[in-house]
Parts: structure tokens; sequence; C-alpha cells
């Protein structure tokens, strides 16, 4: 079974994640290969510079990230590119890790993708288990996590997909607006219910 797992910015699913982990389930993490794809040497990385340029470069060689995100965030088309170099790389890379996994012998794959609706992944799953919080608890948690104001928590919740209307494709839902013991009991029941 492949279960997609996802959030929200702030909903906790990291913390589910890690849960998931402890208990011995593999998990391929979709942040973790987005970064690793576009390390100096890796193809995507070869294309990135190639196609944004020198400047995107700091001393060490690594991808100038604020730099690259400066030139996205205001032009669609070089977002669309970027899109279109990293997000293949990064389902191909998910899939080799899935597969060694399956031929490790394990049945239960754990892919942990912040942005599986709003990229549309639900291919790669065959359930997707959501964290979610309400939108009060969300605004509150990662103001007090990245301690860097009301105003940019809002824009950074605003460019996800709204929780409640994630609620709507989601096999099972972790409400994680409660304690993390709630949180803890209602994520092992639903991998009973499951049979994960």
């Amino acid at each position: 079974m492949l279960i997609g797992l996802t959030g929200g910015i702030g909903s906790g699913k990291s913390t589910v994640a890690n849960w998931l982990r402890e208990w011995g389930y593999p998990i391929v993490d979709a942040d973790l290969i987005a970064k690793q794809v576009v390390e100096p040497g890796e193809e995507a990385y070869k294309q990135i510079v190639s196609h944004f340029g020198e400047g995107i470069v700091d001393e060490s060689g690594a991808i100038y990230r604020k730099k690259l995100g400066a030139i996205i965030f205001n032009d669609e088309q070089e977002r669309k590119a970027l899109n279109a170099i990293v997000h293949p790389a990064v389902r191909d890379a998910m899939q080799a890790q899935k597969e060694k996994y399956l031929a490790s012998g394990n049945k239960t794959i754990v892919f942990d993708i912040p942005l599986l609706f709003e990229s549309d992944l639900f291919h790669l799953v065959d359930k997707v288990l959501l964290v979610y919080v309400d939108s009060q608890t969300q605004l509150e948690r990662l103001v007090q996590r990245d301690k860097a104001g009301i105003e940019d928590a809002k824009a950074r919740i605003a460019s996800q997909k709204p929780l409640h209307e994630k609620k709507e494709r989601a096999e099972a839902i972790i409400n994680n607006s409660g304690s993390l013991a709630d949180s803890k009991q209602q994520l092992q029941k639903v991998l009973k219910t499951w049979n994960a």
C-alpha cells in the first residue's frame, strides 16, 4: 500500500511523518528529494544552471535559492521552466526509492508529499492521509514556529490550497487541532483500519 501523507504549512504533517518513521515505515520524502536532485553534479542542477545562468550559483557551486526564487516568483514562464526540470527529476527519484523499498520487502510505503494536492500527484499513491488543523490553529502555529509575523504567515498559507478543501479527496484525516496524544491515537487507528 502506498500512502500519500500530506497536510498544509503548520498542520503538523512532519510530526506525523516522524511517528511513522519511528514505527518503521519507509518514508519517501518529496521535499528532501527535491533538494537532492538540484545538488551540484545532478542532471536537474545542470539543466537549471544552463537555463538560468551562472548568476544563480553561489561560491560553493550550489544553487542560490533566494536568487532563483526572485526570478521565478515574478515570472510565470520561468517558474514553469523550473518546474519542467525539477518535477520529473523528483518523480523519477521518488519512484526509484519506492522500487528500492518494495525490493526490500516493504508492504507499506509512505510518500511524504506536502504539495500532493497542488501538484496533483494522486496517481503516485493508493490512499491519501491528510493532517488537518483548523485555519486559526494553523495561523497561530505558523506565527509561533517561524516568528515571521501574521502577514507573512497568512501569505504562506494562502500559497497553498486550503486544508478544508483537501478533506474531500482524502481517504483518512487526522485532526491535529488537539493534543499530540490524540493525533497519535488517530494515526494508529487509521493504520489499523487500513491494515498497513
